[in-house]
């Protein structure tokens, strides 16, 4: 279970990852499904190098997402792990949360409905398979204690 559920994890931050390339390609902010208003273009100096930056973002959530699989031994280092998830698990999840709210028109200051409900519906749900998956990775490695702990 917890490995199924850093690798659904870990592909959830690679498809984001890959969604961001994407979209520094086109030279458009936002995410799939839900594109930036137009004047948010304006606070943005470079769309492909902020679009860029958020990729990079996402490999680094992968890597540590993938370093669930077999959570390290150190109680440091572990904790340190387990403290970069869960701050990655409640920007995931309000980020979720709040283009759930979007595409729901319950939060209109958020931004108009996506034009594309099909790929804003697939988005929130990547989304919410990451976080999920995350989520539950993130409580095995906490209940988790190594052998060498136990003979402390």
């Amino acid at each position: 279970m917890q490995r199924v559920a850093a690798l659904t994890a870990c592909a959830g931050a690679l498809a984001y990852t890959i969604s961001k390339v994407g979209l520094a390609r086109d030279g458009e902010l936002g995410m799939p499904g839900f594109p930036a208003p137009p004047e948010a273009y304006a606070s943005v100096g470079d769309v492909a190098a902020a679009q860029l930056g958020n990729a990079a973002l996402g490999l680094l959530m992968a890597l540590v997402a993938l370093l669930l699989v077999r959570p390290p031994v150190g109680r440091w280092v572990r904790g340190c792990v387990l403290l970069v998830s869960w701050a990655g698990i409640l920007m995931v999840g309000s980020g979720v949360i709040g283009f759930g709210a979007r595409a729901a028109g319950l939060a209109p200051d958020l931004g108009a409905p996506p034009p594309d409900a099909g790929t804003a519906v697939a988005a929130l749900a990547v989304g919410a398979l990451w976080v999920a998956g995350w989520a539950v990775a993130a409580v095995g490695a906490t209940g988790r204690r190594s052998a060498q702990e136990d003979a402390e």
